[in-house]
């Protein structure tokens, strides 16, 4: 159509430019700002069931693979609610409660203000619990592989 770009370049839209257009999150991205914030918590030894860290730990000997961030989370994304479910190990002799509280803190921290979203929930399961003396999930017990 000869003459429209220069009758759409002329035109202006009208009202607030943040609202021409939609965001979307993907629950992928929710899981590992999670992931990220719960392990930021001190008690936390891992994230993510048995099964999943072992599948994880295969996964993350792989070259340039990296940790998965979004192991043991599970998030559930809205247009402006999200929920969350978490799957923790704490280390052995930490007030479980404590560690939960502050793990829900911060991850309803985290995930609102880098996504605008409402936490509705945060679901927080303690799978494990790392014991002082136990090497199977301790990175430095590991042999190096050639």
């Amino acid at each position: 159509m000869p003459g429209s770009r220069t009758a759409l370049a002329g035109r202006r839209g009208t009202g607030d430019p943040a609202t021409r257009g939609r965001t979307t999150i993907a629950d992928a991205v929710v899981a590992k700002i999670a992931g990220l914030a719960a392990r930021d918590v001190v008690g936390v030894h891992a994230m993510g069931s048995g099964l999943a860290r072992t599948f994880g730990a295969v996964r993350d000997r792989v070259p340039g693979s990296g940790k998965s961030a979004t192991r043991g989370v599970k998030a559930e994304v809205g247009e402006v609610q999200t929920a969350l479910d978490l799957e923790i190990v704490v280390e052995y002799g930490v007030s479980i409660g404590d560690v939960a509280r502050t793990v829900r803190e911060n991850v309803i921290a985290a995930v609102e203000r880098m996504t605008g979203l409402e936490v509705v929930e945060v679901n927080i399961a303690v799978v494990d619990v790392k014991l002082p003396d136990s090497e199977e999930d301790d990175e430095d017990s590991r042999p190096a592989l050639q």
